[in-house]
């Protein structure tokens, strides 16, 4: 009987390593499909590993001595750091003065960017005429033109702004214009047929198909504004963000510069989620399957 009941067990937990692994691998199936859905825990859930994983690795290399704290700070050196940042060296100050800078620049861009984009998308003859321009300035650096900003507009705070304006405007023409010639010929063509004119078309017609497509932009757009801060901030500031992990450098302060670099990602991160979630909510059919 004991020789018997063995095998009864085995076999009951040889069925639960089968029903197991069937689980696993319908759960593997069901993730790599390509543009497929997952649910929205199982989504948090590889959000949250996949920033759990490089924070380990980061603190597993600061922990194990191969690399001095100058060079690598551990995550608890940086926290302390951030800490002291907020409480006796105006961290929020810093955070409040480049943020209006970014937004400053942006929506400068904006305002100029997305009508030029729209002609240029729209009418050949502005395609022919500016559209080799944009694409001739958009890859000259934004930082070779530190000189000249200093030049014409000063040292004041416009000139921190002109640096993220030059840095976004010509991009986002031209992602703009892009967005505005994927509109479908067949709308164009169907309101030319209803008796629509050329303004009519573009504001009701072009304008309003690619508003989903527009707001993407805006979106991608904002993180590269980001990323030209530190630049910006290279001319004559003595606030915010980027000039305090320049000033960091100088003074090999490496836990201030780690946390000044994460604080502008974390900002960015948020500012991401809320123009998705403004995406989401302007346009809720585009999320319906």
């Amino acid at each position: 009987m004991p020789h018997s009941r063995f095998y009864v067990i085995s076999g009951a937990n040889l069925l639960s390593i089968q029903h197991l692994f069937t689980s696993l691998k319908a759960v593997y199936n069901s993730f790599w499909i390509i543009r497929g859905h997952i649910s929205r825990n199982h989504y948090l859930l590889l959000a949250l590993l996949g920033l759990l994983l490089p924070l380990t690795a980061w603190w597993l290399l600061s922990m194990s001595g191969l690399v001095e704290k100058v060079f690598m700070p551990s995550p608890l050196d940086v926290l302390k750091r951030s800490f002291i940042w907020f409480s006796d060296e105006s961290l929020m100050a810093d955070i409040w003065i480049s943020t209006y800078r970014v937004f400053a620049g942006f929506l400068l861009s904006a305002i100029l960017a997305i009508p030029l984009g729209v002609l240029i998308g729209t009418y050949q003859p502005m395609k022919a005429m500016f559209e080799p321009l944009m694409d001739l300035i958009r890859y000259m650096p934004a930082v070779a033109f530190i000189p000249l900003v200093m030049l014409w507009v000063g040292i004041e705070e416009s000139s921190k702004i002109a640096i993220i304006f030059i840095g976004t405007f010509f991009q986002m023409v031209l992602m703009v214009a892009e967005d505005i010639r994927r509109v479908p010929n067949n709308q164009i063509e169907a309101a030319q047929t209803m008796g629509a004119n050329s303004n009519e078309i573009v504001s009701l017609v072009i304008i309003q198909s690619a508003k989903p497509a527009l707001l993407d932009t805006l979106r991608v757009t904002m993180g590269w504004a980001w990323t030209y801060l530190v630049v910006a901030e290279l001319v004559a500031a003595n606030s915010g963000l980027g000039y305090s992990i320049l000033r960091a450098q100088r003074f090999m302060q490496t836990d201030k510069i780690f946390a000044g670099i994460i604080l502008i990602g974390l900002i960015g991160l948020a500012i991401d989620q809320l123009l998705r979630l403004l995406h989401r909510k302007s346009f809720p059919w585009l999320y319906l399957s």
